[in-house]
């Protein structure tokens, strides 16, 4: 990401929202909107959007059950873990 040209204040995001939106849409990267100097919010296409909230929720679904499973007791001591994958434990 070139994050210079990624930088806008609203002034420019109010005078030319069309052309950033067409910008975003093509070349899928953010634009941060500055206010006062400041970085007060990012300006992502749609389909990027979603894809971070997609990913997000599937984590979120791993950890929830990665939890449910560890409440269970449903775990590998991990020695065992590292012993399957041909890994040795650090020297403490």
């Amino acid at each position: 990401m070139r994050f210079s040209t990624q930088i806008k204040p609203i002034s420019y995001v109010k005078a030319h929202a069309a052309e950033l939106l067409d910008r975003i849409t093509e070349e899928r990267e953010p634009i941060v909107i500055t206010q006062n100097g400041e970085a007060r919010a990012v300006l992502v296409d749609v389909a990027s959007y979603e894809q971070l909230m997609d990913e997000t929720l599937a984590l979120l679904r791993v950890l929830t059950l990665a939890d449910k499973e560890i409440d269970a007791g449903a775990t590998v001591p991990i020695e065992e873990v590292m012993q399957e994958f041909g890994v040795e434990a650090a020297q403490a």
